[in-house]
Protein backbone atom coordinates (compact mmCIF):
# COMPACT_ATOMS: atom_id res chain seq x y z
CA UNK A 1 0.00 0.00 0.00
CA UNK A 2 1.02 3.45 -0.72
CA UNK A 3 0.80 6.81 0.85
CA UNK A 4 0.30 10.07 -1.46
CA UNK A 5 -0.50 13.59 0.14
CA UNK A 6 0.35 15.26 -3.15
CA UNK A 7 -2.47 15.68 -6.09
CA UNK A 8 0.29 15.53 -8.47
CA UNK A 9 1.78 12.13 -7.43
CA UNK A 10 -1.79 10.45 -6.98
CA UNK A 11 -2.85 11.84 -10.17
CA UNK A 12 0.33 10.16 -12.20
CA UNK A 13 -0.26 6.89 -10.16
CA UNK A 14 -4.11 6.47 -10.89
CA UNK A 15 -3.32 7.62 -14.42
CA UNK A 16 -0.80 4.76 -14.79
CA UNK A 17 -2.97 2.80 -13.40
CA UNK A 18 -5.74 3.09 -15.81
CA UNK A 19 -3.43 3.17 -18.91
CA UNK A 20 -3.34 -0.14 -17.94
CA UNK A 21 -6.93 -0.86 -18.39
CA UNK A 22 -7.74 -1.34 -14.71
CA UNK A 23 -10.93 0.68 -13.03
CA UNK A 24 -10.85 2.74 -9.76
CA UNK A 25 -13.01 2.76 -6.88
CA UNK A 26 -12.72 5.37 -4.25
CA UNK A 27 -13.63 5.50 -0.94
CA UNK A 28 -13.57 8.96 0.77
CA UNK A 29 -13.18 9.23 4.75
CA UNK A 30 -12.10 12.20 7.57
CA UNK A 31 -10.44 9.13 9.00
CA UNK A 32 -10.98 7.62 12.63
CA UNK A 33 -12.02 4.35 10.79
CA UNK A 34 -14.18 1.51 12.24
CA UNK A 35 -15.53 -1.21 10.66
CA UNK A 36 -18.19 0.98 8.77
CA UNK A 37 -15.68 2.31 6.68
CA UNK A 38 -13.79 -1.23 6.73
CA UNK A 39 -17.25 -2.79 5.01
CA UNK A 40 -17.17 0.29 2.52
CA UNK A 41 -13.69 -0.36 1.17
CA UNK A 42 -14.24 -4.23 0.96
CA UNK A 43 -17.82 -3.52 -1.17
CA UNK A 44 -14.64 -1.40 -3.31
CA UNK A 45 -12.30 -3.96 -3.57
CA UNK A 46 -15.40 -6.04 -5.40
CA UNK A 47 -16.36 -3.10 -7.55
CA UNK A 48 -12.70 -2.38 -9.30
CA UNK A 49 -9.37 -3.58 -9.70
CA UNK A 50 -7.68 -1.12 -7.61
CA UNK A 51 -9.01 0.66 -4.23
CA UNK A 52 -8.13 4.09 -3.27
CA UNK A 53 -9.06 5.53 0.15
CA UNK A 54 -8.77 9.33 1.09
CA UNK A 55 -8.05 10.61 5.12
CA UNK A 56 -8.97 14.25 4.72
CA UNK A 57 -10.74 16.22 7.91
CA UNK A 58 -12.48 18.68 5.86
CA UNK A 59 -12.71 21.64 7.82
CA UNK A 60 -15.59 23.52 4.76
CA UNK A 61 -18.03 21.05 6.55
CA UNK A 62 -17.95 22.09 9.88
CA UNK A 63 -19.62 24.64 11.70
CA UNK A 64 -18.15 27.03 13.98
CA UNK A 65 -19.09 25.60 16.77
CA UNK A 66 -18.65 21.91 16.08
CA UNK A 67 -15.46 19.06 16.66
CA UNK A 68 -13.54 20.14 13.85
CA UNK A 69 -10.59 20.61 16.53
CA UNK A 70 -11.77 18.00 18.54
CA UNK A 71 -12.69 15.30 15.90
CA UNK A 72 -10.33 12.33 16.01
CA UNK A 73 -7.85 11.96 14.00
CA UNK A 74 -5.77 8.85 14.29
CA UNK A 75 -3.59 8.64 10.90
CA UNK A 76 -1.42 5.69 11.98
CA UNK A 77 -3.53 3.53 13.01
CA UNK A 78 -5.81 4.28 10.18
CA UNK A 79 -3.16 3.69 8.02
CA UNK A 80 -2.75 0.21 9.50
CA UNK A 81 -6.27 -0.64 9.09
CA UNK A 82 -6.21 0.47 4.90
CA UNK A 83 -3.00 -1.86 4.85
CA UNK A 84 -4.95 -4.77 6.61
CA UNK A 85 -7.75 -4.64 4.11
CA UNK A 86 -5.62 -4.66 1.18
CA UNK A 87 -6.35 -1.26 0.44
CA UNK A 88 -4.00 -0.08 -2.77
CA UNK A 89 -3.58 3.64 -2.37
CA UNK A 90 -4.43 6.45 0.12
CA UNK A 91 -4.64 10.15 -0.50
CA UNK A 92 -4.04 12.07 2.81
CA UNK A 93 -3.93 15.45 2.21
CA UNK A 94 -3.67 18.83 4.50
CA UNK A 95 -5.79 21.76 3.40
CA UNK A 96 -3.03 23.78 2.02
CA UNK A 97 -3.31 20.87 -0.52
CA UNK A 98 -7.00 20.89 -1.16
CA UNK A 99 -7.70 24.64 -0.79
CA UNK A 100 -4.59 25.94 -1.22
CA UNK A 101 -3.51 28.81 0.49
CA UNK A 102 -4.86 31.84 -1.32
CA UNK A 103 -8.43 33.63 -1.46
CA UNK A 104 -11.16 30.86 -2.85
CA UNK A 105 -13.92 32.62 -5.24
CA UNK A 106 -15.78 29.75 -5.51
CA UNK A 107 -18.47 27.59 -3.98
CA UNK A 108 -20.92 25.27 -4.75
CA UNK A 109 -24.99 26.29 -3.53
CA UNK A 110 -27.36 24.09 -3.11
CA UNK A 111 -31.40 23.94 -3.40
CA UNK A 112 -33.90 22.19 -1.64
CA UNK A 113 -31.75 19.05 -0.91
CA UNK A 114 -30.34 20.35 2.14
CA UNK A 115 -33.26 22.59 3.55
CA UNK A 116 -34.29 19.56 6.40
CA UNK A 117 -32.59 16.70 8.36
CA UNK A 118 -28.68 17.52 8.40
CA UNK A 119 -28.77 20.23 6.86
CA UNK A 120 -31.70 21.96 8.38
CA UNK A 121 -29.54 21.81 11.66
CA UNK A 122 -25.60 22.36 10.22
CA UNK A 123 -25.97 25.09 7.99
CA UNK A 124 -23.27 25.00 5.33
CA UNK A 125 -22.66 21.32 5.53
CA UNK A 126 -23.53 19.90 2.50
CA UNK A 127 -22.02 22.35 0.49
CA UNK A 128 -18.48 22.11 2.52
CA UNK A 129 -19.32 18.08 1.42
CA UNK A 130 -20.17 19.27 -2.14
CA UNK A 131 -16.67 21.42 -2.57
CA UNK A 132 -14.34 18.80 -1.08
CA UNK A 133 -16.06 15.48 -2.74
CA UNK A 134 -16.08 17.17 -6.30
CA UNK A 135 -12.15 18.31 -6.16
CA UNK A 136 -11.72 14.67 -4.86
CA UNK A 137 -13.40 13.37 -7.46
CA UNK A 138 -11.64 15.92 -9.98
CA UNK A 139 -8.13 14.59 -8.44
CA UNK A 140 -8.99 10.60 -8.32
CA UNK A 141 -11.32 10.52 -11.21
CA UNK A 142 -12.88 7.07 -9.39
CA UNK A 143 -14.69 4.68 -11.91
CA UNK A 144 -16.88 4.15 -8.30
CA UNK A 145 -17.88 5.56 -5.11
CA UNK A 146 -18.55 4.03 -2.36
CA UNK A 147 -20.67 6.10 0.60
CA UNK A 148 -22.31 4.93 3.39
CA UNK A 149 -25.93 4.54 4.26
CA UNK A 150 -25.91 6.34 7.58
CA UNK A 151 -25.12 10.01 6.02
CA UNK A 152 -28.43 8.48 3.15
CA UNK A 153 -29.05 12.30 2.72
CA UNK A 154 -24.89 12.84 1.71
CA UNK A 155 -25.10 10.23 -0.82
CA UNK A 156 -28.55 11.60 -1.99
CA UNK A 157 -26.94 15.07 -2.60
CA UNK A 158 -23.62 13.85 -3.94
CA UNK A 159 -25.44 11.34 -6.32
CA UNK A 160 -27.57 14.67 -7.49
CA UNK A 161 -24.14 16.21 -7.85
CA UNK A 162 -22.61 13.14 -10.17
CA UNK A 163 -25.74 13.65 -12.35
CA UNK A 164 -25.84 17.54 -12.78
CA UNK A 165 -22.14 17.77 -13.30
CA UNK A 166 -21.41 15.00 -15.31
CA UNK A 167 -18.65 13.14 -12.97
CA UNK A 168 -18.07 9.87 -14.85
CA UNK A 169 -18.08 7.76 -11.26
CA UNK A 170 -20.59 5.06 -10.31
CA UNK A 171 -22.38 5.87 -7.13
CA UNK A 172 -22.68 2.71 -4.64
CA UNK A 173 -24.30 2.78 -1.24
CA UNK A 174 -22.69 0.23 1.60
CA UNK A 175 -25.75 -0.72 3.90
CA UNK A 176 -25.34 0.58 7.72
CA UNK A 177 -23.09 -1.26 9.84
CA UNK A 178 -24.64 -1.08 13.37
CA UNK A 179 -23.29 -2.59 16.95
CA UNK A 180 -24.51 -5.88 18.54
CA UNK A 181 -26.90 -3.63 20.31
CA UNK A 182 -27.94 -1.82 17.24
CA UNK A 183 -25.75 1.53 17.55
CA UNK A 184 -24.98 2.06 14.18
CA UNK A 185 -21.23 2.59 13.99
CA UNK A 186 -19.07 6.38 13.73
CA UNK A 187 -16.03 8.12 14.38
CA UNK A 188 -18.41 10.43 16.94
CA UNK A 189 -19.33 7.50 19.34
CA UNK A 190 -16.07 7.51 21.02
CA UNK A 191 -17.50 10.88 22.35
CA UNK A 192 -20.21 8.94 24.37
CA UNK A 193 -19.52 8.19 28.17
CA UNK A 194 -20.15 4.65 29.30
CA UNK A 195 -23.85 5.62 30.83
CA UNK A 196 -24.76 7.34 26.93
CA UNK A 197 -23.47 4.22 25.56
CA UNK A 198 -25.68 2.08 27.24
CA UNK A 199 -28.33 4.43 25.95
CA UNK A 200 -27.33 5.04 22.50
CA UNK A 201 -29.48 2.43 20.83
CA UNK A 202 -32.64 3.79 21.80
CA UNK A 203 -32.25 6.12 18.97
CA UNK A 204 -32.65 2.76 16.35
CA UNK A 205 -35.12 1.06 18.25
CA UNK A 206 -37.30 3.91 17.73
CA UNK A 207 -36.87 3.84 14.74
CA UNK A 208 -37.16 0.44 14.44
CA UNK A 209 -40.55 0.79 16.19
CA UNK A 210 -41.85 3.20 13.80
CA UNK A 211 -41.21 1.14 10.82
CA UNK A 212 -42.78 -1.73 12.00
CA UNK A 213 -46.06 0.48 12.34
CA UNK A 214 -45.86 1.55 9.18
CA UNK A 215 -45.85 -1.98 7.92
CA UNK A 216 -48.64 -2.44 9.99
CA UNK A 217 -50.62 0.12 7.59
CA UNK A 218 -49.75 3.79 9.50
CA UNK A 219 -49.78 6.06 6.32
CA UNK A 220 -49.94 9.28 8.41
CA UNK A 221 -46.70 8.60 11.25
CA UNK A 222 -47.15 12.20 12.44
CA UNK A 223 -48.47 11.19 16.15
CA UNK A 224 -46.36 8.28 16.32
CA UNK A 225 -43.57 10.33 15.50
CA UNK A 226 -44.00 13.04 18.16
CA UNK A 227 -44.50 10.26 20.33
CA UNK A 228 -41.32 8.52 19.59
CA UNK A 229 -39.40 12.06 20.30
CA UNK A 230 -41.06 12.37 23.89
CA UNK A 231 -40.08 8.82 24.67
CA UNK A 232 -36.81 9.29 23.33
CA UNK A 233 -36.45 12.74 25.09
CA UNK A 234 -37.45 10.90 28.31
CA UNK A 235 -34.75 8.57 28.05
CA UNK A 236 -31.99 11.28 28.25
CA UNK A 237 -31.87 12.23 24.51
CA UNK A 238 -32.15 16.02 22.77
CA UNK A 239 -34.07 15.45 19.29
CA UNK A 240 -32.66 17.22 16.73
CA UNK A 241 -35.08 15.94 13.76
CA UNK A 242 -37.25 12.99 13.67
CA UNK A 243 -39.36 12.00 10.95
CA UNK A 244 -39.87 10.37 7.57
CA UNK A 245 -38.75 12.13 4.16
CA UNK A 246 -39.43 11.64 0.72
CA UNK A 247 -35.96 10.55 -0.72
CA UNK A 248 -36.23 11.76 -3.74
CA UNK A 249 -36.73 15.60 -2.90
CA UNK A 250 -35.83 15.36 0.70
CA UNK A 251 -38.76 16.59 2.23
CA UNK A 252 -41.01 15.85 4.85
CA UNK A 253 -43.82 13.13 4.17
CA UNK A 254 -46.97 13.85 5.88
CA UNK A 255 -49.25 10.77 4.09
CA UNK A 256 -47.06 7.90 2.74
CA UNK A 257 -48.02 6.87 -0.58
CA UNK A 258 -47.76 2.83 -2.13
CA UNK A 259 -44.91 3.30 -4.64
CA UNK A 260 -42.72 6.19 -3.01
CA UNK A 261 -39.66 5.68 -1.53
CA UNK A 262 -38.75 6.77 1.49
CA UNK A 263 -36.17 7.71 4.33
CA UNK A 264 -37.04 7.84 7.83
CA UNK A 265 -34.72 9.81 9.61
CA UNK A 266 -33.19 10.38 12.86
CA UNK A 267 -30.53 13.12 14.93
CA UNK A 268 -29.98 13.20 18.31
CA UNK A 269 -27.96 14.81 21.28
CA UNK A 270 -27.00 12.24 24.08
CA UNK A 271 -24.59 14.59 26.16
CA UNK A 272 -22.38 16.34 24.05
CA UNK A 273 -22.78 13.59 20.98
CA UNK A 274 -24.64 13.61 18.34
CA UNK A 275 -26.08 10.24 16.84
CA UNK A 276 -27.64 10.22 13.73
CA UNK A 277 -29.44 6.84 12.20
CA UNK A 278 -32.07 5.89 9.32
CA UNK A 279 -34.01 3.17 7.84
CA UNK A 280 -35.00 3.74 3.93
CA UNK A 281 -38.10 1.81 2.70
CA UNK A 282 -41.02 1.66 0.37
CA UNK A 283 -44.60 1.50 0.99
Amino acid sequence: MDTYNSIQEIRKVISSIKSEGKTVAFVPTMGALHEGHLSLMRIAQKEADVVVVSIYVNPEQFGPNEDYDSYPRTLDSDLEKCRKEGVDLVFAPDDKIIYGSGNKYLNIGISELNIHMDGGSRPGFFEGILLVVNKLFNIIKPDVAVFGQKDAQQYRILNQMVDEFNHDVKMVMGPIVRANDGLALSSRNAYLSDEERTIAPGLYRSLQYIIKQIQDGVKEPGLLLKHQISELEAKGFKNDYLNVFVYQTMQPAETLKSGEKYILAGAAYLGKTRLIDNIIFEI
